[in-house]
């Protein structure tokens, strides 16, 4: 079978969100998963370097373009598995790596299957979510992953990973930590929700939109409208009309630092305790008891968003003659706004941020966006 042919010297700008990047060498779109396979294992095959791009929404690439091979995911498709009886999730749905994550989440929503409502609005394609284990609003996509298909590019082999096996963490997983596996497609359990009604609503900010307490429900379409409204109050939703949406969401994660550290930053800097979850150990009857596990230092997630404003960047801050800024609606999103940014521009002013960060609270702030052809 041929596959789609490449296209030579495209522009990535025109499919980041960021609108910056010079050319790909060689450009190819997957309509398929197999298309996908098909691509990625040629150009390993020959020694071509190979990228593959979901929705670019999360990728900083370089001015100097891409050697190589980039292939763009368009495959799309969200098929209705068989259910699965007595779970608690018992909807099953089967999602191609391309589908646009914000139209699965609509289509989920719209059918009454709860479990995702709290991650409307995030742009970028479905099979890019696991490897960030995306999350927003007291939701995070490892609650709602069963599995993945993935190519295994150093095997060659197509197949099937437990989301526990996936090492999901905050922002990351094992393949955002180096593993060569390109997802193919995504398996996912969902809620039948009673009379269309969400999870119970787990983040502050999102329960006063909603006019309800912390742990309260609330109809499924009404937490989609409030999410959507409290992303685009930060222009955190693409918008052709809002040229601080012209980002790559939130350029940098929340730190976690120890506990200890912890103590010595401003008393009102907003901190999250991480507490692990104590060791369960079983030991048969007659038997003594076994030794206690060894303690686990405790950590806080910190406000990256706080750290910057603190540091003294103000919302809309720029570098004397950079075409980059801060968004005026969010100080973790660094944008193209004024249409003239270079990748360059916009590395610069994320080290800018985190140095400031650093000599005020000693705190390294680590970048979210995948970078291509240059370094931070």
């Amino acid at each position: 079978m041929i596959g789609p042919v490449a296209r030579e010297n495209e522009p990535l700008a025109a499919w980041t969100t960021l609108r910056v990047g010079g050319a790909a060498e060689r450009f190819v779109e997957a309509m398929t998963a197999d298309e996908l396979v098909d691509a990625v294992l040629e150009a390993e095959g020959v020694g071509e370097p190979w990228l593959v791009l979901g929705g670019g929404s999360n990728v900083l690439v370089g001015d100097d373009g891409v050697e190589g091979l980039v292939v763009r995911v368009a495959s799309r498709g969200i098929e209705r598995l068989p259910d699965a009886p007595g779970s608690a999730r018992p909807v099953r749905l089967r999602v191609q790596a391309g589908e646009p994550w914000d139209a699965l989440v609509a289509h989920s929503v719209e059918n009454g299957w709860g479990g995702m409502e709290a991650l409307s609005g995030i742009p970028g394609s479905t099979g890019a979510a696991p490897i960030q284990n995306i999350g927003a609003y007291g939701q995070e996509l490892a609650e709602s992953l069963v599995s993945v298909e993935v190519l295994d590019v150093d095997s060659g082999e197509r197949r099937t990973v437990p989301a526990p096996a996936l090492g999901l963490g905050y922002r990351t997983s094992a393949i955002k930590q180096g593993w060569r596996a390109v997802v193919l497609s995504v398996d996912l359990a969902l809620e039948h929700t009673d009379g269309g009604m969400s999870r119970t609503v787990a983040y502050a900010q999102l329960a006063d939109s909603l006019g309800i307490t912390v742990g309260d429900r609330a109809p499924l379409v009404g937490v989609r409208a409030a999410v959507l409204a409290l992303r685009a109050s930060k222009s955190m939703v693409l918008d052709d009309a809002d040229p601080n949406s012209v980002s790559a969401g939130s350029f940098f994660t929340n730190p976690i630092v120890s506990a200890s550290f912890a103590l010595g930053l401003p008393p009102d800097a907003p901190r999250w305790p991480q507490q692990p979850e104590p060791l369960a150990i079983a030991v048969p009857l007659g038997h003594d008891p076994a030794a206690p596990p060894t303690p686990v230092d405790a950590t806080v997630k910190l406000s990256a968003a706080w750290l910057i404003e603190h540091a003294g960047i103000t919302r809309g801050f720029a570098l004397p003659g950079s075409g980059a800024s801060v968004s005026k609606k969010h100080t973790l999103a660094l944008t193209n706004a004024s249409g003239r940014a270079t990748a360059a521009e916009i590395a610069q002013l994320a080290r800018y941020m985190q140095t400031r960060v650093m000599s005020e609270f000693g705190v390294v702030l680590n970048p979210e966006p995948v970078f291509v052809g240059l370094v931070l």
